[in-house]
């Protein structure tokens, strides 16, 4: 093994990358005055369905997640690969990455923190028995094997990753990429404790069973009450450190988060709902930030169900929202309308939109009549189907509107029903839904991240769209050496989604929340993620 990693024809791309601290922790400026009591409390607009990274497909659970468990590697602000747990790592080719872990790391309980967690982690990540709902990641990044593993033809141990010692990680690829470490960086393979998880089963993500690697522990969580976490000592970058306590309140209800912002109650609100916006915008200038986000609020259909399996009303449908004044009017808060499935520029990719996008939306509206009359629904007989979104933020003002404009252009009749945000992904897994609201936002700088999500059989693909033709473009897309060789492939891909319309986009997301003035160190990535690492509380 060490042979290989020597061999003078392996082309060895070794970055010795510095152990600066400083990239993700609170950098509070020369001068500042702190308060003496270091506490803050974060709005998270919905429960948690889990808090096991390998289990996770939510932000609502990322947001703690990333407070509690670290990655081998991190993005910085600039969406730049820099050292976590892992101090610094070796390239072979793009395909075999070698990832040489800090000295003395620790789980939050004292217990040693190695490679061999790691492997763990991400052999279960893939693991049918796991059942994860990202189990498909593993096979976006091209780990050797990940589908045969995912698919149960091959163990588990067949996985492309290996512990070469307690403090050694290798993983290879079943074809170079160039962006693996943007998967790296993702939830989904933060490392847990193999130990913890063995002795506990499900129950180790319970408070007092919970070992974490990041910078802070799990010290209680009462169900749809509160979840609190505490300074870890034991985290490589405590020093830098400087919030000892955070509370993660679940209030679906975005109205009522904002009014408990006012009241004092919380520090940093999840969302600005948009009846509110305007008058946050007067009555709290300093204290709204509005952060651009890799993200698509869409609805999805269940194309396997009558008549949404008929392309013709999934366009029709899509044909007959205006766009423009659900962004500008509806939620009015810096979206911009959508006409496509992902951001029409991640990372070196630069995409041209469905060529729908380029009518007026007259034209639109005509030809969504003309598409659904073909499909045989009439003022007779009109259409019926039920539109289910979540209880939190916009989800209602926009779902309001659009089915106003399905029932105004083509007499639709829409009956809408809201769930709480975990009975929904629960209805969404299972199919048991016509139209769904979701929104999907990127784990990496790059189309794939979107794409990726509607490939056949995924576990992702929500909608159950199948395309030979778009799966073969994804795919080539991922064999290309560089950017400009995916382009084409990724261009070839959206087009055959935004025609085939599985999802309806509606508006790209931007971000709004409430900061108190106070809080320092706030800054949000483009996954729409921020560390309670990064903050300080200022004295008033």
């Amino acid at each position: 093994m060490d042979s290989k990693l020597t061999s003078p024809r392996m082309a060895l791309a070794t970055l010795l990358l510095s152990l600066s601290p400083t990239l993700f922790a609170a950098e509070v400026p020369p001068g500042t005055r702190l308060a003496a009591q270091q506490e803050i409390v974060r709005g998270n607009g919905a429960e948690p369905s889990t808090l096991d990274p390998q289990k996770v497909e939510t932000n609502d659970a990322s947001n703690i997640i990333v407070d509690l468990f670290d990655g081998l590697v991190q993005l910085d602000r600039a969406g730049k690969p820099q050292p976590g747990l892992a101090a610094s790592w070796d390239n072979r080719d793009n395909r075999v990455w070698t990832f040489h872990l800090r000295p003395n790391l620790q789980w939050s309980d004292g217990t040693p923190l190695t490679a061999h967690d790691v492997v763990f982690s991400w052999r279960r990540l893939a693991d049918p028995k796991t059942g994860s709902p990202y189990a498909s990641f593993v096979n976006y990044a091209h780990l050797e094997h990940a589908q045969a593993v995912i698919d149960g033809q091959l163990p588990v141990e067949k996985l492309g990753v290996t512990a070469l010692d307690d403090s050694t990680v290798q993983v290879t690829l079943s074809q170079p990429v160039g962006y693996f470490l943007q998967f790296v960086a993702h939830t989904s393979l933060f490392p847990v404790s193999e130990k913890h998880v063995r002795q506990y089963g499900d129950s180790w993500t319970r408070p007092g069973k919970m070992v974490s690697s990041g910078a802070y522990s799990l010290d209680d969580w009462v169900v749809n009450e509160k979840i609190v976490l505490t300074r870890n000592p034991r985290y490589w970058n405590n020093d830098k450190t400087v919030i000892e306590r955070v509370s993660f309140l679940p209030i679906a209800d975005a109205a009522a988060e904002v009014n408990r912002f006012r009241s004092g109650e919380i520090g940093i609100t999840s969302v600005i709902p948009a009846e509110q916006y305007a008058q946050m915008q007067q009555q709290h200038p300093d204290e709204v930030v509005n952060s651009p986000v890799q993200a698509v609020f869409y609805y999805q259909f269940n194309t396997e169900k009558a008549p949404f399996n008929d392309v013709r009303v999934r366009q029709a449908l899509n044909l007959a929202i205006d766009k423009n004044i659900i962004a500008q009017k509806v939620t009015a808060k810096g979206q911009l309308p959508a006409d496509a499935v992902l951001p029409l520029t991640m990372g070196e990719i630069h995409l041209r939109p469905p060529a729908w996008a380029a009518e007026s939306q007259d034209a639109r509206t005509a030809r969504a009549k003309a598409l659904l009359a073909e499909a045989g629904f009439t003022a007779a007989h009109p259409l019926r189907f039920t539109l289910l979104y979540n209880i939190a933020g916009d989800n209602q003002r926009i779902a309001i509107a659009v089915a106003s404009m399905w029932k105004k252009t083509l007499g639709a009749q829409v009956k809408l029903q809201n769930q709480e945000w975990k009975t929904m992904v629960d209805v969404m897994h299972s199919g048991q839904f016509d139209v769904v609201r979701y929104t999907w936002g990127a784990d990496y700088d790059e189309p794939s991240s979107f794409l990726n999500t509607f490939r056949t059989g995924d576990s992702q693909n929500l909608s159950r769209y199948r395309s030979q033709a778009f799966d073969e473009a994804v795919a080539e897309a991922g064999k290309a050496a560089t950017p400009a060789g995916a382009q084409a492939w990724y261009q070839k891909a959206s087009d055959i989604i935004g025609n085939d319309m599985p999802v309806i986009p509606i508006v790209y997301s931007m971000r709004n929340q409430l900061v108190r003035s106070d809080i320092g160190g706030f800054w949000s990535s483009p996954m729409g993620l921020y560390f309670t690492r990064d903050l300080y509380v200022k004295a008033r």
